[in-house]
């Protein structure tokens, strides 16, 4: 585990748009190396924020979209086209608008989908998704995602993984269902920490004062079972993306040298 790299922006339309250009580096980058990229979306407002910047952004149309995969990190369990799920939002926000290739984008289970009210068998599928996408040099039940985004809650939470939840503590399986969310709908799938820690980058989103104490908490030493967000971390780098409310009550010795 490398130590967390921190950038703080002026504000969340800043951290917005930073963070959309860095991505569109990070894609470009990887398929001219791989010929391929994978990108792990999250929803909520920092996570649509950035796929709204990056549907705007000049470069955008430097990437091969056809040769993206998009995989979520977790999702509400509502029935397909419902305006809360995680996907719907990533559509209107940017995917209807660009061309990807329709067998490529991972969407989660919807609960009027094959596996009905089912939340496990769904997670379950997904957890078989990820693992037929694994390539042999991934070592592992997924596949390497290239970034994984995960926006923070104000409790800590990442993805649907909830402090003290039984989510947070799964060391087995890589997809969950959730059950009992304190936050509706209560019932949810999502990545577990092990899968999450498979990529090779994973970005923390936190804008807004609400999210200040959960970022200082989870960067000054808590446990991943109190605060979920401390736990998510990639291979090779780990990078929060806050704006300047949200890294308010960071530690000085925390608060990065350089940020824009």
């Amino acid at each position: 585990m490398t130590p967390p790299q921190l950038v703080v922006h002026r504000d969340k339309e800043l951290m917005a748009q930073a963070a959309a250009a860095r991505l569109i580096t990070k894609i470009v980058d990887a398929q001219a190396s791989r010929g391929h990229a994978s990108v792990v979306l999250t929803g909520g407002r920092n996570g649509n924020g950035l796929l709204a910047a990056l549907a705007t952004a000049p470069a955008r149309d430097a990437v091969d979209w056809a040769r993206l995969d998009l995989w979520w990190g977790d999702e509400r369990f509502l029935p397909e086209g419902d305006p809360e799920r995680n996907v719907t939002q990533a559509r209107e926000a940017l995917l209807d608008s660009v061309p990807l290739d329709p067998a490529r984008v991972h969407a989660m289970p919807a609960s009027d989908g094959p596996y009905g009210d089912d939340v496990d068998a769904a997670a379950a599928a997904y957890a078989e998704e990820l693992a037929a996408a694994a390539e042999p040099e991934d070592h592992g039940p997924v596949p390497t995602f290239d970034v994984l985004m995960l926006g923070v809650g104000p409790d800590t939470h990442v993805a649907s993984l909830f402090p003290e939840l039984p989510a947070v503590r799964e060391t087995e399986r890589t997809v969950v269902g959730v059950r009992g969310a304190p936050k509706p709908p209560p019932v949810r799938v999502s990545l577990t920490l092990p899968a999450i820690r498979a990529a090779r980058e994973v970005w923390l989103l936190a804008a807004g004062e609400d999210k200040a104490e959960a970022a200082a908490i989870a960067l000054s030493g808590a446990g991943e079972i109190q605060a979920p967000a401390a736990g998510a971390y990639g291979r090779g780098r780990t990078l929060w993306l806050l704006d300047a409310a949200a890294a308010s009550q960071l530690p000085r010795a925390l608060y990065p040298p350089a940020s824009a």
